[in-house]
């Protein structure tokens, strides 16, 4: 007790009750026992290594293996911790030579590090200590350092917690010192010797694969995703259609797809067009492979016009030429695929399509929904034969893995990275010395560096070229300028193993987007802002072509003051919802829920430039929501509904709600042939729309939902149904509350300068019960009859009910409400059954309710300097168990809602609600129901002012990447 605080030891305590004897004691996350697992879900041991290494002053790593990719999840917390000075301890295996040379040259790059090996064949240990104060975490199972290992791997490693002098602590730190000790210091000298048992190991085991009975057969045979979208093909030929489109993330094996259908299809004449001749030669190579010498194939691309071949590999720019076409019958070609297909609306396209009748017409893409193209979606009929994007393919294994770091770029002169910048500022000394030591630091898989580099424009591409080469870093410039030629060499270049010629650099501007094919990119520099979601991951994907010997991508992304920084988020985690607390909520998880092994991570300032964006972006601009809409509309040949951006992964149609007061108004705005509604059926969709349908509460949208599906609805019909699918038994104060809210009872309007409610203003009479049974009101009856208006009632249902299913969860619903969802002061109030929404003024961070059975806290964590004194209250967060609270000024101990929080009578709830800042928006996380600590109360004064301050047990630990998020400014 002497060696640790009081309250340490009794935070230990509580942790080994609850890990150990009660799970529902409370107690503090850090130092409860648990089971770290790989979930696919979102939870990762990597997950809680980087969150120990954040917070350690030392650590301790014990592994038999070690990898570039093991270290590439960790680089971004091991770089903090050098700048830190925090000592670490890594010891590693020489068993069975498994561990990559090139790993332990990364982990010499740190400074802060000692590294050692153990050579003794038995040595298979796997921990990872952490030292934090008087605390100590072990972290012992069975991952390596590895991305597997700590990502996706069926691993259980149990974490445990005891203060620096506990028996567990000496047992562990004595042990390592122990093998460590006994271990060979790893220098450059030794990884030279190790490196060729390394080969040797690998070369045995590559040869004893090879030789192995049980090898594949050599021929090429298509993936998960071919084989999908094969068996849909012929589905749509079956169908009669004549024409699809194949919307496939780069590197997912279009061409190969596209020629084991022409193999099923059985085409005697193929003609495949590309905008690029070497994509041209690519494609023939990969049908040759496949078709053998069964047909003959030939280029027809510029001076090389082999016009007599079954299968023809044809650039646009050739064939659409007059005299080219007019060498070809317009049934001569069975099957045709268009490469690239989000060109097909250009006018050399459409020449070409025109011309030819082909019994079948194939267009493939990575990004159909185009600004600059037309309607690619209408060319192919809306037949849409298949679609994987980024996210599906990293998890279907088809493309090589990412590690992703977000460096902030450099402030020169106290000026920053900006979209205004000069040249003068992006290619400075400072710049390049900062570039250049972050592509060194981060590396790449195997320490043979083959880049990409984006630049912002041709100067600065040029530049920066020329600088890397003088620095020892052989570069070339290709823009817009490059003639085909020039983009050749340079990537042959690049590919090459001749150390005479090849390059470790291409830097890009205006091209390379796509139409290129380099598998051995392994590292790609983002030196521009990232303009939109589209553009980014087509430049991610240049270099996400699995390769022999690519182990993973490394993406360095230098971060400026972008003003489109938001749509970096967006890109990496593949969610165009354009909800701005679901890109918060992604970036504070980093890598939770980014498939695979590939992970994300951001420096601090990288990070807070990402937040500000978010924060400061209007993503619901009118253009955007006009733009989104007709894309979709495009991409299926009708005017979509609310559920149709659900099925299609647009994004969050509330957006159209927030934006237009519902769907309906958006889309009338949109089609001229929409039915007109009157102003009440016009002002019941709004209510339905913003007031029931806003999925934060799920009883009022599944009454609604039976009634418009003609079913009859008893309140035991509705309590079993809420049991049977969530979990939990609903009271009766819910019933009258429903009942109330669809009336629209609770939500009220200023009327002759007095607040009520809309259902009286409006004399609207829309549910009522009778006999245990919910019945539409007569009245009601008669805006049934308008099939408009119940078909955009029915949407807006349905979307609130899927929304509402795919929020929730049952071990984070606490009456009511859904752990870390965010919820505006009128949601809560609804949903804690008021009758009527208060009025603003009266609630302010806090309101008892009239019955005392409730009182929902209300708290702007960073509040703005520019209120005033009184109200500037220190509320926050002691641990993630006890938050500090300030009742609001001119109260003391003697104030009826002090006594009351006092007294804190059985059945009186705290519910307890906080948003970061008041650039969030009006909206506020539930972060669970607190109890008052009897002791804490104590009288205090801001600013002259009387206040009560107290102290709060959270019923839920705050989980840590919310905590995480709330605290850092």
């Amino acid at each position: 007790m002497s060696h640790v605080t009081s309250n340490i030891y009794e935070e230990l305590k509580s942790a080994l009750v609850s890990g150990f004897i009660d799970h529902s004691q409370a107690s503090k996350h850090d130092f409860k026992p648990q089971l770290l697992v790989n979930d696919g879900k979102g939870k990762k041991v990597l997950t809680s290594i980087n969150k120990h290494l954040q917070s350690s002053d030392k650590f301790w790593f014990s592994v038999a293996f070690v990898t570039t990719s093991g270290i590439a999840c960790l680089k971004q917390e091991l770089i903090e911790l050098e700048k830190r000075q925090v000592p670490g301890r890594i010891l590693v295996s020489q068993y069975l030579n498994f561990t990559q040379p090139e790993a332990l040259r990364e982990l010499l790059k740190f400074k802060n590090i000692d590294v050692r090996i153990a050579t003794d064949s038995n040595f298979h240990a796997k921990g990872y200590l952490f030292s934090n104060s008087d605390i100590h975490h072990l972290i012992i199972g069975s991952s390596n350092l590895t991305a597997n290992a700590l990502t996706i791997n069926k691993e259980w490693n149990l974490k445990v917690s005891s203060s620096k002098n506990g028996a567990l602590s000496q047992q562990a730190i004595n042990e390592f010192k122990n093998e460590f000790d006994c271990a060979l210091l790893v220098t450059p000298e030794y990884i030279e010797y190790y490196e060729s048992l390394y080969r040797q190991a690998k070369l045995f085991f590559q040869h004893t694969y090879s030789s192995s009975s049980f090898v594949a057969a050599s021929a090429i045979k298509p993936n998960k995703m071919q084989q999908e979208a094969l068996k849909n093909l012929q589905i749509l030929r079956d169908q009669g259609k004549d024409k699809a489109l194949l919307i496939s993330a780069t590197g997912t094996g279009k061409t190969y797809l596209a020629t084991f259908d022409a193999l099923s299809f059985g085409p005697k004449r193929l003609l495949f067009i590309v905008h690029r001749a070497n994509i041209a030669k690519k494609a023939l190579q990969t049908y040759q492979s496949i078709f053998k010498d069964q047909k003959t194939f030939g280029l027809y691309s510029g001076k090389t016009v082999e016009a007599e071949s079954d299968y023809m590999f044809s650039t646009i720019q050739t064939l659409s030429r007059d005299d080219h076409l007019a060498k070809f019958a317009p049934d001569a070609f069975d099957y045709i695929v268009i490469d690239e297909a989000h060109r097909a609306s250009a006018a050399s396209y459409q020449k070409v399509l025109d011309y030819f009748k082909p019994q079948f017409l194939l267009g493939m893409t990575a990004t159909p929904e185009r600004t600059d193209a037309g309607d690619v979606f209408e060319i192919f009929d809306h037949n849409i034969a298949y679609e994987i994007r980024l996210q599906k393919a990293l998890e279907m294994d088809i493309l090589a893995p990412f590690h992703y770091y977000g460096i902030t770029d450099l402030s020169i002169d106290d000026r920053s990275i900006d979209d205004t910048s000069m040249l003068n500022l992006l290619i400075s000394k400072e710049r390049v010395k900062h570039i250049l030591n972050y592509i060194d630091l981060y590396g790449c898989d195997n320490g043979e560096v083959r880049g990409l580099v984006f630049c912002s424009n041709i100067e600065e591409c040029k530049s920066l070229a020329d600088i890397f080469s003088n620095q020892g870093l052989p570069s070339l410039a290709l823009t817009g300028e490059s003639s085909e030629e020039q983009r050749d060499q340079a990537i042959e270049r690049l590919e090459s193993c001749d150390p005479s010629t090849k390059i470790d650099y291409i830097f890009s501007v205006g091209i390379f987007n796509e139409g290129i094919d380099i598998p051995c990119i392994n590292q790609v520099v983002m030196l521009r802002p990232t303009e939109s979601a589209i553009i980014f991951v087509q430049q991610l994907g240049r270099g996400l072509r699995k390769a022999e010997d690519k182990e993973y991508l490394t993406v360095i992304d230098f971060i400026g003051n972008y003003k489109n920084n938001f749509m970096v988020p967006i890109a990496l985690y593949g969610n165009d919802s354009y909800n701005k607390d679901t890109l918060r909520r992604l970036m504070a998880s980093e890598s939770c829920f980014i498939p695979g092994t590939s992970t994300v991570s951001f420096d601090k300032i990288a990070k807070e430039r990402i937040y500000a964006a978010i924060d400061t972006a209007n993503l619901q601009t009118k253009k955007d929501l006009v733009q989104d809409y007709k894309m979709l509309k495009q991409k299926l040949g009708y005017a979509p509904m609310m559920m149709d951006f659900v099925r299609h992964g647009a994004r969050d149609p509330f957006s159209y709600v927030n934006y237009a007061k519902s769907f309906y108004h958006f889309v009338e705005e949109q089609e001229e042939t929409l039915e007109e509604l009157n102003d009440n059926e016009l002002k019941l969709l709004i209510s339905f729309s913003r007031e029931i349908n806003n999925t934060k509460r799920i009883e009022e949208s599944l009454v609604l939902s039976m009634l418009l599906a003609g079913e009859a609805i008893t309140i035991d019909k509705l309590a079993s149904i809420i049991m049977q699918q969530y979990g939990y038994k609903m009271n009766f104060d819910v019933v009258k509350s429903v009942i109330n809210n669809l009336n629209l009872g609770f939500v009220t309007e200023k009327y002759q300068n007095k607040l009520k409610p809309i259902g009286e203003i409006y004399n609207f009479n829309i549910v009522e019960i009778k006999e245990n049974k919910v019945h539409w009101h007569p009245d009601f009856l008669a805006y049934l009859v308008n099939d408009t208006f119940v078909r955009f009632l029915i949407d807006s249902t349905d979307y609130a009910i899927y929304q509402y299913n795919k929020e929730f969860k049952i071990l984070d619903f606490i009456e009511g409400f859904q752990l870390y969802r965010k919820y505006s002061r009128k949601d809560v109030f609804r949903i804690l059954n008021r009758k009527v929404n208060p009025v603003a003024q009266n609630v302010g961070g806090y309101l008892v309710s009239e019955d005392k059975t409730n009182c929902p806290i209300f708290v702007n964590y960073h509040k703005s300097q520019d209120i005033s004194d009184t109200t500037k209250y220190e509320d926050g967060f002691i641990n993630e168990s006890v938050f500090s609270w300030m009742f609001k000024s001119k109260r003391t101990v003697n104030s009826p809602e002090v006594k009351l929080f006092q007294a804190y009578p059985s059945g009186f709830r705290i519910p307890l609600f906080i948003k970061k800042h008041n650039d969030e928006g009006n909206d506020f996380y539930y972060m669970g129901d607190v109890s008052p600590r009897q002791n804490s109360f104590e009288q205090t004064s801001i600013s002259g002012a009387s206040v009560v301050k107290v102290e709060f047990d959270m019923h839920n630990e705050v989980r840590a990447d919310i905590y995480n998020y709330l605290l850092n400014e």
